[in-house]
Formats: C-alpha cells, structure tokens, sequence
C-alpha cells in the first residue's frame, strides 16, 4: 500500500475515532446547580460508560450539591470526568453516616479526573461533636475521594477541599498518577490525611499542594514502586510511611521514593511510623532525598514505638522489619531541638539505615540542634548538622516505654 494511502487511513481512523467521541453533559440528565445532582451524575456516567470509544461525563462550571456517589467500572472504553463546577458534600451526618466515601470511583482502566474544579466536603461545618479525646468517633467516616482497583489512570488539575476525613484514599492502584492537585483543610482538623495509598504499586504524586490536618501524603501497607516529587506540604504531619503493624497479615512496604519536597509548618518531616507490639511486617528501599524544611518539628523521624493516643503497650517491641532507609540531603529549619529522632525496634533491628549531607539549624529556647538514637547506629556521610548520635540498645532489647524518651548522645 502507498504511504500517502496509508496516511489518508490513518487520518480517516483518527477522524472516525474523534467522531465517535461521546461527551455527556449532567446538565443534560437533568443536574442543576445549588440541587442534588447525584443522580443525573450517575446516569450521565452509565451512559458514558457503556460506550465503545473514549468518552467524557462533564459538570459544568457553576456550584452542585452531591450526595454519595460511585462511578462503577469496568467500562469499555477510556472515561474521563471533567469537572470545571465545584461540587458540595452534604453535611447532615445523616446522609453521609455509613457511605464511607463521598466520591467513589470502583475497578475502572484508564479513568481522568481533570477540569479544575473543587470537591468540596464541607467538613468544616459538617454538624459533630467530634473531640480529639474519642478520637472523632461522633464524626462522619468519609472521605472526599475514594479510588478502588484502578488500573493506568490520572487525576490532576482538581481540589479538595475541607474533607470530612481523608481527602483522598487510595486502595488497589495500579500505575496511577496524580498531578497538579491542591488539597486544603484547616490545620486543626483530624484525621484529613492529604492522599492516603495502601496496597497499590506505580502511584506517582507530584507537583501538589496539600495543606491539611494529618499527614500530607500517607503510605500504607502493601504500597510498592511508588515516587513522590515536588509536592509542597503544610500544615499537616508530614510525608509519612506507615503507621504499620497495627492489623494481622499486613503486606509488605517496598520501593519508596520522595524527593524535591517542600515541607513547611508541619508537626512532622519525613515520617516512617511503627507500632510497639505489632504483628510481623516489613518495610523496605525506602529513599527520602532533597527536601526542603522550613520551621518543621521533628524534620527526620524514624518512630518504631508510634503510639498517638497511648493506647497500646509500648514496653513490647514493634515487629516491623526496617531495611534500606536513606534520608540525603535535607535542608532547613527546625521547630525542635531534636532533629533527628531515630527509635528503631528493639526486637526487629533496623538495617541498612542512612543518613547523608543533612543540614538542619535550630535557634529556639530548647538548646543546641541534636539528634537522638535507640537500637540504630545509622551510616553516616557528608556534611551531618546536627551530628551524628550514637546508638543506645533499650533494656533487654524491648522498646521504649514512651514516646519521647529516647537518649541524647553525641
């Protein structure tokens, strides 16, 4: 066949495939704004879903309330939710008590989420009674975004705001990225992790903001080959791996990159979190590199006897096997004196601990810049500010009995 036969198919197939498009607009399936658009969304998506060539369920500028909702796959083409309108949880605790997540997303290949639009959970003025000593237990459970065996996907150029729990959780992925998403709830508010990954492999973060009242970027059991890059994180707790042990049957952590991070204002820096008296895991190439802190308590903390509420038995070591953990060329200002806080478990030894070209400056009340250690002599190179501690074993190898009572030596 003649190349400029060949060429005149392929337009004609490019042409034909355009063609075929399908975009379905919620308007068009009856959604209004300021009404419960909810199930014009999902006839919109049934409708999408169902077509042959890559389609695309669109909501409009303009702003939608929305019930819980789920986007059920598998569909038979590529599928992409646009949404350039902010769309608005519903805060009756009634309506929301047992959904789990607002916005779910289930077994889809090739999904976008895009258009810039605002997720809005309105978590800020959802009527509770939630008190940080019942550990919000009166608060809905609800996500703002849940993502569910989803396969070769992306999400970018989206926000969520003021979430009632986590903002975006993310379970089963495969080869997932998100890019470019701004995620914003109130310093105070509990349990907002930022994007929450657990038993997925190839989750890419990058180039976010996520500010809330938890973890910017939390890493649970059975994450794998997963990169974080130039996120800007704060408030929050940080960038953290774990917390792990805490279930029976937990599945390894491996393949941990963060780098090129901005962390700000944060109760945490890099975080890998334990629990004492665990049951049996591993975590393991996990590689934190060229972040950047500014007024950051705890900038490097490798906490193996996590326990936030007290509620658990400290004196027992944690089960979870530490191996190949890096932190390089970490930068900036510390909130604390202790920088550097390296409590690995006194049952389970950590190995292969590294610390490279650090280079933290204190200048409160509580002293000189230093670093605490207990079961670890990590490795050392490069410029080290503060110094290097030295290892201190805990009696009969158990685990601290309390957080923060970990040795000052230099």
């Amino acid at each position: 066949m003649a190349k400029s036969n060949i060429l005149a198919l392929f337009l004609s197939l490019l042409m034909l495939s355009a063609a075929a498009a399908l975009d379905v607009d919620v308007t068009k399936h009856g959604a209004k704004q300021n009404a419960d658009i909810s199930q014009a969304l999902r006839d919109a998506w049934k409708e999408a879903c169902a077509a042959t060539t890559p389609s695309k369920v669109l909501i409009p500028q303009g702003t939608y309330q929305l019930s819980p909702v789920t986007m059920e796959g598998p569909c038979k083409a590529a599928i992409e939710l646009q949404v350039k309108g902010t769309l608005k949880a519903l805060t009756d605790p009634a309506n929301v008590k047992d959904a789990g997540s607002w916005v779910s997303f289930n077994k889809i290949e090739h999904l976008t989420v895009s258009g810039g639009g605002t997720f809005d959970g309105q978590g800020a003025v959802a009527p509770s009674e939630c008190e940080k000593d019942d550990y919000c237990k009166k608060r809905p459970i609800v996500s703002n975004l849940s993502f569910n065996a989803i396969t070769n996907s992306v999400v970018q150029d989206v926000t969520s705001l003021n979430s009632k729990q986590f903002h975006i959780n993310v379970i089963g992925a495969k080869n997932f990225t998100f890019q470019r998403v701004t995620v914003t709830a109130p310093e105070e508010s509990l349990n907002t992790d930022g994007i929450h990954v657990g038993r997925s492999s190839g989750v890419t973060i990058t180039d976010s903001k996520i500010g809330t009242g938890d973890d910017c970027i939390s890493i649970g059991d059975g994450t794998q080959q997963m990169e974080i890059n130039k996120i800007d994180c704060g408030p929050g707790h940080g960038i953290s791996v774990g917390s792990l042990g805490k279930y029976q049957n937990e599945q390894p952590v491996v393949g941990i990159r963060v780098r090129e991070c901005n962390i700000s204002n944060t109760s945490n820096g890099v975080r890998i979190k334990t629990w004492p008296a665990s049951y049996p895991g591993t975590a393991s190439d996990l590689h934190f590199e060229d972040i950047k802190m500014n007024n950051v308590s705890n900038p490097i903390l490798l906490d193996q006897v996590y326990c936030p509420h007290n509620q658990c038995n400290a004196k027992v070591p944690s089960r979870v096997k530490l191996d190949r953990v890096s932190f390089k060329n970490i930068r900036g200002t510390s909130a604390t004196a202790v920088a550097i806080k390296l409590a690995c478990s006194g049952g389970v030894p950590c190995e292969g601990v590294e610390l490279a070209d650090i280079s933290l400056t204190y200048t409160g009340p509580e002293g000189p810049i230093k670093s605490e250690c207990t079961n670890i002599q990590p490795k050392t190179s490069g410029k080290m500010n503060p110094p290097p501690c030295i290892a201190r074993a805990t009696p009969s190898g158990s685990a601290i009995p309390g957080r923060r009572r970990l040795s000052f030596n230099f």
